[in-house]
């Protein structure tokens, strides 16, 4: 399903679907959870496959305009990635001192979110919220 909408997108723009785009694509729908460029570029060179870090980083921002894989977050490491196609809205706790990823949903903060749109007469589309911390070890750590 995946690749069909991401073909019909790049037709649409007048793009080619090409080998390098495929893999691209390929390894993304395969990555569980959070991924960085970097990492999708390596797993994507252990396979043969010869496509740039220039073609990856383009690549992943088709499949992010495309709807198939959202930005989650910012690190120190740079932008991490995870799938958006088939999975549930969610938000993050990411702890600062070792990086570990909490994913929680709130349907409290999303009625709140709601709220605050309809207060300023604003239709939100989407929303990405983190909030930074200290997770369970880490704190026993401090």
């Amino acid at each position: 399903m995946e690749k069909k909408i991401f073909t019909e997108f790049l037709k649409n723009r007048g793009q080619k679907f090409t080998k390098e785009r495929a893999a691209i694509l390929r390894k993304t729908c395969s990555t569980e959870g959070h991924f960085n460029p970097e990492s999708l570029y390596l797993k994507i060179k252990e396979t043969g496959i010869k496509a740039s870090r220039a073609s990856v980083y383009r690549t992943l921002n088709l499949l992010c305009e495309c709807g198939l894989i959202e930005r989650s977050m910012k690190t120190e490491q740079g932008t991490l990635y995870e799938r958006a196609f088939g999975h549930e809205h969610h938000d993050h706790m990411r702890c600062i001192v070792c990086g570990e990823i909490i994913e929680f949903y709130s349907n409290v903060i999303e009625k709140l979110q709601k709220l605050l749109c309809e207060k300023q007469n604003f239709l939100g589309e989407s929303h990405t919220l983190e909030i930074r911390g200290y997770c369970e070890k880490c704190q026993k750590k401090r």
